[in-house]
């Protein structure tokens, strides 16, 4: 009896042991993921300049937050993806694109990652019309940086009061 006792500790012991033992997580290459999220920025800029609004919208987490200026927030990827469908060819309408400036700063910590940087507005005889900044927050889903939260705004003041 008291090997059999002896016995069942042991194995309780390996299995508690074993539990409370967790593996480290694989070490990430924070400068690879810096890396990605600036390409990422540099692709967002790329869609928005031949219209794929379909691009662009998939760099968005299904549960994204955008906060561009002067409208409520929009939720979602696919309402993400109207919005931009709606705005870029009012955009090309007028003539305007929109230049990816530098990055300003740009980080990893585990699954979350941001970047900044800054964009100028220019008109068709190419003259800066806008200038504003940015930021991203993008979070590590299934091996893919999407945004989850993204702003810009302007360094202009608004137009005065009509």
């Amino acid at each position: 009896m008291t090997r059999h006792v002896w016995g069942i500790l042991a194995i309780a012991t390996l299995v508690v042991t074993a539990a409370c033992t967790t593996a480290a997580p694989p070490a990430r290459d924070v400068a690879a993921d810096r890396a990605k999220l600036e390409a990422d920025a540099t692709s967002w800029f790329a869609f928005l300049d031949k219209g794929d609004t379909a691009g662009m919208a998939n760099l968005y987490a299904e549960d994204a937050r955008l906060t561009p200026p002067a409208v409520p927030a929009i939720l979602g990827r696919a309402a993400i993806k109207a919005y931009f469908d709606d705005d870029l060819p009012k955009m090309k309408a007028a003539g305007l694109t929109i230049k990816n400036g530098m990055t300003t700063g740009v980080d990893v910590s585990g699954d979350l990652g941001w970047i900044s940087g800054n964009y100028t507005v220019v008109d068709g005889s190419g003259a800066a019309v806008d200038s504003g900044n940015y930021l991203s927050v993008h979070k590590l889903t299934n091996g893919q940086w999407l945004y989850v939260r993204d702003i810009w705004n302007s360094d202009r003041p608004p137009a005065p009061a009509k």
